[in-house]
């Protein structure tokens, strides 16, 4: 009987100690896998050209998304992505270096006429200040996205460098990183 009781809390212990850690590494994980990062929208108001002619149809705005990786000791990487196929036709990466990168493709029919550009306006709906590192023109019924690290800088007076830059399903992805 005294084996019987010793097996049972035994088995009761491992189970109660393994949903412990079983729900510990569940949260470790979650910290650990970049998918799981709360995005930023950030929105880029489109400004057209003054063309003293009937207005080309632009849209208004475009919003690109952003998210933090898990913090790293010495610094920190955000992963962006530019869901555009409602504007233009799958994207291509024309140019890039460690501090630029950028993309282009054919705007839809609806767009072919636009000429203007965009620049960062609100985070998350709040008002941005700061240097527009995200841009775009419309030119030629093309669109350009535009990820520009000139004149930015991280809290130690060094410039970020872009980490990644491709396509993804004909929409532009990224990645930048600085040190803090």
């Amino acid at each position: 009987m005294k084996n019987f009781r010793f097996k049972a809390f035994s088995q009761i212990f491992k189970q109660v100690c393994l949903g412990f850690g079983g729900v510990a590494i569940a949260q470790l994980s979650l910290l650990a896998n970049p998918s799981f990062a709360t995005p930023s929208y950030i929105t880029l108001r489109v400004y057209p050209a003054d063309l003293r002619e009937t207005s080309p149809v632009c849209p208004s705005e475009v919003t690109l998304t952003q998210a933090s990786r898990p913090y790293y000791e010495g610094g920190y990487t955000l992963d962006g992505s530019a869901s555009l196929s409602w504007l233009a036709q799958p994207f291509t990466l024309e140019k890039s270096d460690e501090f630029s990168a950028t993309w282009v493709a054919k705007l839809q029919n609806k767009y072919r006429n636009c000429k203007a550009t965009a620049g960062i306006t609100k985070v998350n709906d709040e008002p941005f200040e700061g240097n527009s590192y995200l841009r775009m023109r419309f030119v030629n019924n093309k669109v350009y996205l535009i990820l520009d690290m000139t004149g930015k800088n991280d809290v130690n007076g060094f410039t970020p460098v872009i980490v990644k830059k491709d396509v993804k399903d004909g929409n532009p992805i990224w990645a930048w990183s600085g040190s803090d």
